[in-house]
This record gives C-alpha cells, structure tokens and sequence, in this order.
C-alpha cells in the first residue's frame, strides 16, 4: 500500500477490490470469489482491518491477544527485500549503489509519536528508506524528532553483510544527501 502511495490503512478498501493486484501478490483466488464470507466475496484482499491488526501487531502479543492473531516477523521482512533484490540479478553485477534516504510522512491530528520538524515545517514521522535501484531494501517509520541519519548505520550494516555473503566481490556505493553526512 505504501510502495503504491496509498498514505494509511484506510485506503486499504478501494486495492481490495484490484484482481491485478491480488494476482501480482500471489493471491490464488484474485476476484474472491470463494472468499468465506459473503461480505468479503468479490474482494481479492484483506480488508483495512484485518491490515490494522498486522500494522500493530507484535510477535510476542500476537499468540495471546484475542483481537490480534497475525504478526511480523520483521526480521524475516527485512531479509526477504534483500533477497528479492539480489534474486532479480542472474549474476552479481559489478557494483551497486545503495541510496539512503529520509522524508516527511505528515501527521494528521494527535498520534502517537508526534513531533514539529522545522524543515518540513509541520508535524511528521522521519521515515528511513535505503534503495538500490527500483528495490526497496528498508523502511523504518521513525519520530521526526532527531537526526534524519539516526540509525542509517545499523541497517547499513545489515543490508551490505546479507549482500556480501552472496556477491563477495561487487562494489557497494552508499549515497545519501547532505543529512547523511555524519560520522
């Protein structure tokens, strides 16, 4: 929903409706037509709902709260970018170029986490992305209220060690702007 510029769950309704969609992420049944209730018939993917309970969930919590019986592996989310990206190469290539990057995610009304940041002049989440290519290998949604670098390194690290196992001799070039510049 993010990659495709939908800003919340809530736009969640209208992509359930998307048999290309549903086909594109692997659905068997892209129409729902052989969903199991009638009011889910027609709709190929999960509704916002059943969404919110991924988006808050946590592995811990997931086996005893009642509401809440899906959670991320976050960890196993973070190896599969990095290995969708390397799975598109069929041989490792030279170099690539690892882009980092923080931007605004505008805050509406009073969430949690909520802080002013004078560069984008108004109240926002600092999320860190990290690219290579058209390949989305990191997404950290993050209060706005510290340096826009902060935690690049960690996930750096993460992202160039699974690399290097299978591509031990390409060339990895970081990139960042001007708010990357720290030691």
């Amino acid at each position: 929903m993010i990659a495709l510029g939908y800003e919340d769950v809530n736009d969640h309704e209208p992509l359930r409706l998307d048999p290309l969609l549903a086909a594109v992420v692997g659905k068997a049944d892209p129409k729902g037509r052989k969903r199991q209730h009638e009011h889910d018939q027609g709709r190929g993917m999960a509704g916002p709902s059943t969404i919110r309970r991924l988006e808050g969930s946590h592995p811990d919590l997931a086996a005893k709260d009642r509401y809440c019986k899906i959670a991320l592996d976050q960890s196993a989310a973070d190896d599969l970018l990095v290995e969708l990206m390397i799975e598109a190469h069929e041989s490792p290539p030279e170099e690539i170029i690892l882009d980092l990057d923080a931007t605004d995610d505008r805050i509406h009304g009073q969430q949690v986490g909520r802080f002013f940041h004078g560069y984008y002049d108004s109240c926002c989440f600092l999320p860190l992305y990290i690219f290579c290519g058209d390949h989305l290998l990191c997404a950290r949604l993050r209060e706005s209220n510290q340096d826009g670098a902060a935690g690049s390194d960690k996930e750096l690290e993460r992202i160039v060690s699974r690399v290097r196992s299978r591509w031990p001799n390409t060339r990895i070039v970081v990139r960042g702007d001007s708010g990357f510049c720290r030691d």
